[in-house]
C-alpha cells in the first residue's frame, strides 16, 4: 500500500497520463490515498500499460513508477480482502479440485446408448445441485461487493443515467480501447486483440447462460425434454457460447504468454490460468456433448461437462472471476464520482 501512495503521488503531480483511461482522473480527485482508495483504483484498472511505456519515470529512472505492476499486486490484497471466507490463487488447487469433480461424476454417472441427457442424470438432481450452487454463489458476489461499496465513504446517490453510463463501459471495456487504438499489450504497440478475446470470452459465458436459461424455460414451462434441435435456440445459443469460450481464453493465453514482465505480477499467473482453462473446457466439452450426444460417448462427456462447471461454479466467487465483479463496481463509482464533481462544478458556475 505504501509503494501505491508513493505511485500515485508522483502520478498526480505529473498527470501526463490523465487521458489514458479512467484511473488518471480518479486519481485527480483526490489529494491523499487511504487504502480503500488505492483498492478503488487498482480495481478501476484494466492493465491496460500504456501509463507504463509512457512515463518518463518508469525504470531505470530512480522513481521507479510502474503503475500495471504495483496496483495488480494491490487488486490482488483487495480480492482477499473482499472475498469471503478467501481467495484462491494456486491453479493446482483448482485443477484438483476438477479432477476430484470429474471422477466423481464419472464413477456415478450410469452408461446409456444417448439420445437422453436425464437417463444419464436425473433433471431433478442438475437443477438441485447447480441451483444451490448458483444461490451460494450470488450471495458470496453479494457480500464481497457490499464489503467493496462499503469502504467509498462519500457514495453519491446511484441514478440509471449514472448506471447506464457505467453499463456502457463494462460491456464494451473501452478502458482498453485507448480511443480506439486499443491497449498496450502484450507490449508497447498497440493492438485491440486482448479486447477482442475478453469480448469472445465474457459473452461467450452470457451466450451459454443464455441457452441454460431458455433450456429451463422449456423445460418447467413448455414441457419440452433436452435435447433439443441443433436449430433450436438453446442450441445455438449453446454452440456459439462454447465457440467463443474456444477463442477468447485461447487468445487470450496466447497474448499472456507473450505478455512484458514488467507490467504484471506474477504471482496471480495461477489464477489466471485457472480461469482460463475452466473456462476453455467448458467450452470444449460443452461443444463435443452437443455433437456427439446421440452416442454412447453422451454419459461420460455429460459427466465430464458438468463436473468442470460445477468446479468453474465453485471458484466463481474465490478465483479470478471476481475481477470482473470488483472492476464493473469500481467502474460505477467511477462514474457516480464524476458526475458528482460535474454536479458541484456546475453548481458553483451559476
Amino acid at each position: 500500500m505504501r509503494e501505491g501512495e508513493r505511485l500515485m503521488t508522483i502520478c498526480n503531480s505529473c498527470r501526463y497520463c490523465e487521458g489514458f483511461c479512467a484511473v488518471f482522473p480518479a486519481m485527480e480527485r483526490r489529494l491523499r490515498f487511504s487504502e480503500s482508495d488505492l483498492n478503488y483504483l487498482a480495481n478501476l484498472c484494466h492493465n491496460c500499460s500504456e501509463c507504463f511505456y509512457a512515463c518518463q519515470y518508469a525504470p531505470p529512472h530512480e522513481f521507479a513508477v510502474n503503475v500495471p505492476k504495483v496496483l495488480a499486486e494491490i487488486r490482488v490484497q483487495s480480492y482477499r480482502k473482499y472475498s469471503w471466507p478467501g481467495i484462491i490463487c494456486s491453479a493446482w488447487l483448482v485443477t484438483a479440485l476438477g479432477i476430484v469433480f470429474t471422477a466423481l461424476a464419472l464413477a456415478f454417472t450410469p452408461r446409456t446408448s444417448g439420445g437422453d441427457f436425464y437417463a444419464a442424470i436425473s433433471h431433478g438432481a442438475m437443477v438441485g445441485f447447480f441451483g444451490a450452487l448458483g444461490v451460494l454463489v450470488l450471495a458470496f458476489w453479494c457480500i464481497a461487493l457490499v464489503r467493496f461499496w462499503k469502504e467509498d465513504q462519500s457514495r453519491p446517490a446511484l441514478t440509471v443515467h449514472a448506471f447506464l453510463d457505467a453499463l456502457k463501459a463494462i460491456l464494451t471495456l473501452s478502458n482498453l480501447s485507448s480511443h480506439g487504438a486499443g491497449c498496450t499489450y502484450p507490449d508497447e504497440r498497440h493492438s485491440q486483440a486482448r479486447r477482442v478475446f475478453h469480448h469472445f470470452t465474457f459473452y461467450g459465458f452470457l451466450l451459454c447462460f443464455a441457452s441454460t436459461s431458455v433450456a429451463a424455460i422449456y423445460d418447467n414451462f413448455f414441457g419440452w425434454r433436452a435435447p433439443y434441435a441443433y436449430l433450436s435456440v438453446p442450441v445455438l445459443l449453446g454452440a456459439l457460447g462454447g465457440i467463443g469460450l474456444i477463442i477468447g481464453p485461447l487468445g487470450l493465453l496466447a497474448l499472456k504468454m507473450r505478455r512484458d514482465p514488467r507490467i504484471v505480477d506474477a504471482r496471480q499467473d495461477g489464477m489466471d490460468l485457472s480461469l482460463i482453462g475452466l473456462l476453455l473446457a467448458s467450452g470444449v466439452t460443452g461443444l463435443a456433448l452437443m455433437l456427439l450426444r446421440g452416442t454412447a460417448a453422451m454419459s461420460p462427456l455429460l459427466a465430464i461437462h458438468l463436473a468442470v462447471v460445477a468446479a468453474l461454479f465453485v471458484t466463481l466467487p474465490f478465483g479470478k472471476f471476481v475481477h470482473g465483479i470488483y472492476r464493473s463496481a469500481a467502474l460505477l463509482r467511477n462514474v457516480l464520482e464524476q458526475r458528482h464533481r460535474d454536479q458541484g462544478q456546475h453548481r458553483g458556475e451559476r
